[in-house]
């Protein structure tokens, strides 16, 4: 057993100012209110403005992080950004953020997992830091969905909005402090369910624009079966390995995907609702954004205490699918 923890030591979030609301999208696509809230429980979402970037977003959600835990960007070792929306095909938005941030050295990396990334960093950084390779990782998860979503598909662009949420992962000398466990997970098998095309197997062409093939594609009904599942078992498996009751869990934050999920989970598991942290209905799905921007309200609303334990669950396009468990 490692002889370090790892704590998370700040938090941060930002959100574009542009709403884009039920009643805009109805102006846009065959859709109205009523429809879109009774399916996903989102009233509204942000999009990013001319200006703004993956890359701006992530940087502002960092600055408030920093200034939450008390540090400066010179104190940090490692920046991992989980994204899929990333600044360009290279070089990887966290070395914008870096750059963005002052810093001249600093390693930085992204990591694509969708909306699972936010996880999947997080156990990155928790194995660099438990291991002493370093003492202050930021990571965050940042997106600008409204770049790749189609407005004219009913089916897919209620649902995504733009964001970044960040958190500053830090070595603590109380091994039984912090990250207590994570799980990640992904089968390829199913990457039709929710996928962007453009790539080195299938080259942004003509045809691909012409077929609105550069958009995301997402099976609806069937990325909510695997959600529905995996969102159990996430649970279930983070309380088992922990040796958790219901009673000890202080709230759960699920990735905001779709409303009607995480009621139909929560339910199935025996938790009340309000167990769980939801805030969809203002942002939508900001995919690897999601987590991160949940944990940072959560904790400046007072949903999370010292000693509060916190379970989180995520699973997105891969498949990937991911858990952690938090004691703050």
């Amino acid at each position: 057993m490692s002889e370090y923890g790892a704590i998370i030591a700040g938090t941060g979030s930002y959100l574009p100012e542009k709403r884009l609301t039920n009643e805009d999208l109805a102006k846009m696509v065959d859709t109205n209110d009523q429809w879109i809230t009774q399916r996903t429980g989102i009233k509204e979402r942000r999009i990013a403005g001319p200006h703004e970037s993956t890359a701006t977003l992530a940087t502002a959600a960092a600055r408030k992080a920093l200034a939450n835990a008390n540090l400066e960007p010179k104190d940090l070792d490692l920046i991992l950004c989980a994204t899929i929306t990333p600044e360009m095909g290279f070089p990887s938005t966290a070395c914008f953020i870096a750059a963005a941030l002052g810093l001249t050295s600093t390693p930085a990396f992204d990591l694509a997992a969708a909306c699972s990334g936010f996880i999947y960093a997080i156990e990155t950084a928790t194995a660099f830091v438990k291991s002493g390779r370093y003492k202050n990782v930021l990571v965050m998860g940042a997106e600008t969905i409204s770049r790749i979503t189609d407005y004219r598909d009913r089916g897919s662009c209620i649902l995504f909005g733009d964001g970044a949420g960040a958190a500053i992962v830090q070595r603590s000398a109380d091994a039984t402090a912090g990250v207590l466990y994570t799980s990640i997970h992904a089968d390829g098998h199913g990457w039709e369910l929710l996928h962007l095309k453009p790539g080195s197997r299938h080259v942004l062409a003509e045809t691909l624009i012409s077929d609105r093939d550069h958009f995301i594609k997402l099976k609806g009904r069937e990325v909510y079966k695997f959600a529905i599942t995996r969102f159990e078992e996430l649970i279930l498996d983070a309380m088992r390995k922990c040796e958790l009751t219901p009673d000890q869990v202080s709230l759960i934050i699920p990735h905001q995907s779709n409303l009607r999920i995480i009621e139909f989970a929560m339910e199935k598991l025996g938790f009340p609702l309000d167990r769980a942290f939801v805030n969809i209905e203002k942002y939508g799905n900001t995919s690897a954004a999601s987590v991160p921007i949940a944990l940072d309200e959560a904790r400046r609303t007072g949903r999370i205490q010292p000693g509060s334990v916190v379970l989180f669950v995520a699973f997105g396009a891969g498949l990937t699918w991911s858990n952690a468990v938090i004691r703050f």
